[in-house]
């Protein structure tokens, strides 16, 4: 999985919990939460839906991992690939 498809899969996620946010110009390298309306159990929802969606365990400790759509590239393409690696 490539960064780009990893933003996708996020974004499409924020799309689901949070459809009433405008997604168009999201900033990679801005905290999410600085530029849309995400609370915490949104965000939760976020970490929760990567787990039922495609496998991804996200530990609380690294949760600020998460925070822009780059920081979340960077923490998630490697467990994407190790899981594609797995099948």
């Amino acid at each position: 999985m490539t960064n780009d498809e990893c933003k996708k899969v996020v974004l499409d996620i924020i799309a689901d919990i949070a459809p009433d946010e405008d997604l168009s110009n999201v900033k990679p390298d801005v905290r999410l939460r600085d530029q849309l309306q995400l609370d915490s159990m949104d965000f939760l929802d976020i970490v929760m839906e990567l787990r039922k969606r495609h496998g991804i365990e996200v530990p609380e400790a690294d949760y600020i991992r998460l925070a822009s759509l780059d920081s979340c590239a960077e923490y998630l393409v490697p467990k994407f690939n190790a899981l594609a690696a797995k099948s």
